[in-house]
């Protein structure tokens, strides 16, 4: 079936749904009126047509409003029924009018900056931390933009004529630190704002509830969910849905038909794996927050499955120790990953900046999976317990408590 008709099943539907349930059926209720179970995967990268005149027409209008073509597909860089399938299914988790996917969190978030530097809005206020590739992009000018960097107190003031976007990400990677959203989108007035939802889903969260009109996922991370597809996908409204695809029809940053497929089959079990991984999380934030061997431990009040804690001894002697988590970069997987942000994800941010949002050199970041809680407590133990584990008092973030047994 094509995206037209697709959209117009969807839009039968009118009554409300939970969460759990949207995240298993939205993308899909056209299925059953096919015949069909699984979603299908066209990995077409053409679509025939003998209406020449017809086809000129549909790429006109898109070439105006950056619409979705009406009728069957034209052309892989304009659009994919499976991918579409995901955009829509995010959309609906996220309480937003569309969504537009892309080949990465970095490519969605590049798009923004293009939409926004091509109305001659270059200028960015955001606030640190921010994941280390997006504060290099801002920093480093690459799209020819320009960032003022500020706490979230100070937004109002940052604003000048030629700001396009604000934008901010809660939980913060890697501090877990949180942002007021709704204080935020008051203080930005009609500059979008623009809300890094990758740590927290629509699970725990959803940001155009209050007040942002732009939501950026790595969707790598939890929305696949399994460590096995590269994506970024931003959901916003109709409009500038339509710029994002034109931008993304230019550039060429697509995502696959298979990557597409993957991430709708993890939207289905994103409520159940995040629900379930930040009760391990907050069961290893109890234990670290008592361990004599951390001393300082981060977790957002909202809860999560990502964790960050400083060590009293050396970092790197505890990425070294992990024998059942694993040390890498990325997060969200059903496995846990554990990294040292300082050397890795934000390695390329200057030391200064760094430490100043408060990415010590003691700091590691944890994403917690699936495993078993005493299974991962296990293994950090043993890890924490290198040669040069030292000892001292915990101190819990005040931003963010340990929960309470």
């Amino acid at each position: 079936m094509d995206t037209a008709s697709t959209r117009a099943h969807d839009d039968i539907r009118t009554a409300p749904r939970a969460l759990a349930t949207e995240a298993v059926h939205a993308g899909r209720d056209d299925l059953a009126r096919q015949g069909l179970h699984a979603p299908p995967i066209d990995l077409s990268t053409t679509y025939p047509s003998y209406d020449s005149r017809g086809e000129a027409a549909r790429i006109d209008a898109f070439a105006t409003t950056g619409a979705e073509p009406d009728g069957p597909p034209v052309y892989g860089r304009l659009g994919n029924p499976t991918v579409a399938r995901f955009e829509t299914a995010l959309a609906r988790l996220e309480g937003t009018e569309a969504a537009v996917a892309f080949a990465s969190g970095m490519a969605a978030l590049s798009a923004v900056l293009l939409v926004r530097g091509s109305m001659g809005l270059r200028h960015v206020v955001a606030v640190r931390p921010l994941y280390g590739c997006s504060d290099h992009l801002l920093t480093a000018g690459l799209l020819g933009s320009e960032v003022t960097w500020t706490d979230p107190a100070g937004v109002a003031d940052a604003l000048r004529p030629d700001t396009g976007l604000v934008l901010v990400e809660s939980p913060a990677n890697p501090t877990l630190a949180e942002v007021d959203l709704r204080a935020v989108a008051h203080a930005c007035g009609s500059v979008p704002l623009l809300v890094d939802n990758t740590f927290a889903t629509p699970v725990l969260q959803r940001p155009a509830e209050q007040g942002a009109r732009l939501i950026l996922h790595s969707a790598t991370k939890y929305l696949g969910g399994h460590g096995d597809v590269l994506a970024g996908v931003v959901a916003c409204d109709a409009e500038f849905a339509g710029r994002l695809r034109q931008v993304r029809f230019a550039t060429g940053g697509v995502l696959h038909p298979l990557a597409g497929y993957l991430l709708l089959r993890g939207l289905s079990t994103l409520p159940v794996r995040v629900r379930a991984a930040s009760a391990t999380a907050a069961e290893l934030v109890r234990r670290l927050a008592a361990d004599p061997r951390i001393a300082r431990v981060h977790y957002p009040r909202i809860g999560g499955a990502m964790v960050a804690f400083e060590v009293h001894g050396d970092p790197h002697e505890a990425i070294a120790g992990v024998r059942l988590i694993t040390p890498a970069v990325s997060l969200g997987s059903v496995d846990t990953l554990i990294q040292h942000p300082a050397s890795i994800s934000h390695r390329i941010v200057d030391a200064d900046d760094r430490r100043g949002a408060g990415v010590s050199d003691q700091l590691l970041r944890m994403s917690v999976g699936l495993e078993d809680v005493e299974d991962l407590w296990s293994d950090l133990d043993q890890a924490l317990s290198g040669p040069h584990g030292g000892a001292g008092n915990c101190a819990t973030s005040h931003s963010a408590p340990a929960p309470a047994h």
